[in-house]
């Protein structure tokens, strides 16, 4: 069995500034928003929400296939992700755009302001699932995260065509999409992640309630911050968990992708939902203390201690078997 991730392949261009953006900004003028920011640092890092899931999944252990398309400039990523575990066998590469790029800045609330350029993006829409699945195996899930939205409604319809379960994680498209493009992304998945502000704007623009929503997708997460996640399910009592414990903040981007990460990787491992969220959250929290969405790094012990040190004994018990397979 494999795990296709689908969704974007980018450069992170990552900034911190001084000082607070909301004390730069005039509510009554932000139809005439003109404003520079003089930001202390810039760090260059590999990013995009798939190559992110997929470098974390890496590091525990699996071999997840990576479902996207690069520019020509992706020689060097490449071989950094396939070092890590990941199978790039699958990127289309494209002949006449450059890779994505994500510009940040984020100042010390966390708070950030972000461009995002797409590049060889946009040509998702001709990678088609079946010819990879062929090739790897019959895919246990294909997760379809942020990328060209027409690609993400491709591979979408595709999954429900062929009968693979899918994992909808529509994150930084729900502001760009309309309710009936978002209704098509989520209907009958398995599994909907999204955290507590996105799963605010899929109700207000589907027009669905917390209910309806989870009358169509099997299992609903929903990453909370330092407040941790939930796990809802139809007729279910809902999972909650707090974040992982003693961690130091320094650069937010890319920790969903790294709960996400580790979520499907104790998935894959069969312990339980409360478990993949342990093990997701402190995923993150490696990533949250590091600049860069791939810059982390802990040896299997480690792993284990964090687990045990935020979630007792028995979690760390049954993470136990899967990380000494790491050596």
């Amino acid at each position: 069995m494999s795990l296709l991730i689908a969704g974007s392949i980018a450069t992170d261009h990552l900034m911190t500034f001084g000082g607070k953006f909301a004390d730069s900004l005039v509510v009554e003028q932000l139809d005439k928003l003109s404003v520079s920011f003089l930001v202390d640092d810039l760090e260059i890092r590999r990013g995009g929400v798939a190559a992110n899931m997929c470098f974390g999944m890496g590091q525990l252990g699996l071999r997840p296939v990576l479902v996207g398309a690069a520019g020509e400039d992706f020689a060097d990523y490449r071989s950094w992700l396939e070092r890590h575990g990941v199978d790039c066998g699958h990127v289309r590469i494209s002949d006449s755009q450059h890779t994505a790029r994500f510009v940040c800045t984020t100042d010390p609330t966390g708070a950030q302001i972000a461009s995002f350029y797409p590049g060889a993006m946009s040509e998702a829409r001709l990678i088609e699932l079946g010819p990879i699945a062929a090739r790897v195996g019959e895919p246990e899930y294909v997760l379809i995260g942020a990328d060209d939205p027409d690609g993400m409604l491709r591979h979408t319809d595709e999954c429900r065509q062929r009968g693979y379960p899918f994992i909808a994680d529509p994150s930084q498209q729900l502001a760009f999409s309309g309710g009936e493009l978002i209704r098509k992304l989520i209907d009958g998945a398995a599994i909907l992640f999204s955290n507590e502000y996105e799963s605010a704007m899929i109700e207000q623009k589907t027009g669905w309630s917390p209910e309806e929503i989870l009358e169509r997708v099997g299992i609903q997460v929903t990453t909370l911050g330092k407040d941790g996640a939930r796990i809802l399910r139809a007729g279910e009592e809902p999972i909650e968990l707090h974040a992982a414990k003693n961690v130091t903040a320094v650069e937010p981007t890319g920790v969903g992708d790294a709960f996400r990460a580790g979520f499907l990787a104790a998935m894959a491992w069969h312990v339980g939902l409360e478990r993949a969220a342990q093990v997701g959250c402190v995923l993150a929290a490696y990533v949250v203390e590091t600049v860069g969405t791939q810059e982390y790094s802990f040896t299997p012990a480690e792993f284990l201690a964090r687990i045990e040190e935020s979630y007792g004994p028995d979690a760390a018990e049954d993470v136990a078997p899967h990380l000494k397979r790491l050596g």
